[in-house]
């Protein structure tokens, strides 16, 4: 649970970062943006798990003394986690990601990449069918 809660902010993070660099931003100017843009998101994401955990600090019973370990660990993990999604994440996007170019993939991963095209663009007629009846 704690790996998904620590991989979760920064995964945010660093989808809206890309975005910005797909969109022709350079990587600073993208991180920058997308960091002020997505930080409250953090802050409230972790906010709110870290309030769900309370109640277990607060039991008195053999549960709450089973799992008070587990909270706190568990809020502290959240809470680092923000705090790494909010500083270190943006400097190392800003540093690492660049833009990708515009040629298509080739080999195995291109086969797959054509055919998850074919699906959706098949999975679009049909919804498009639907919708008009």
């Amino acid at each position: 649970i704690a790996t998904g809660f620590v991989v979760d902010d920064a995964i945010v993070m660093i989808e809206n970062i890309a975005r910005y660099i797909e969109e022709g931003e350079p990587p600073f100017q993208a991180a920058l943006k997308g960091a002020t843009q997505i930080g409250f998101t953090i802050i409230s994401l972790t906010v709110s798990l870290i309030a769900v955990l309370i109640p277990l600090l607060f039991m008195s019973d053999v549960v709450g003394r089973l799992f008070r370990e587990f909270a706190v660990t568990l809020a502290l993990t959240i809470l680092i986690s923000a705090v790494v999604s909010l500083t270190l994440v943006p400097m190392m996007s800003a540093r690492w990601l660049r833009a990708l170019p515009d040629t298509p993939p080739r080999g195995v991963g291109g086969a797959i990449q054509r055919g998850f095209d074919r699906v959706i663009v098949r999975y679009d007629g049909w919804l498009q069918w639907v919708l008009r009846h």
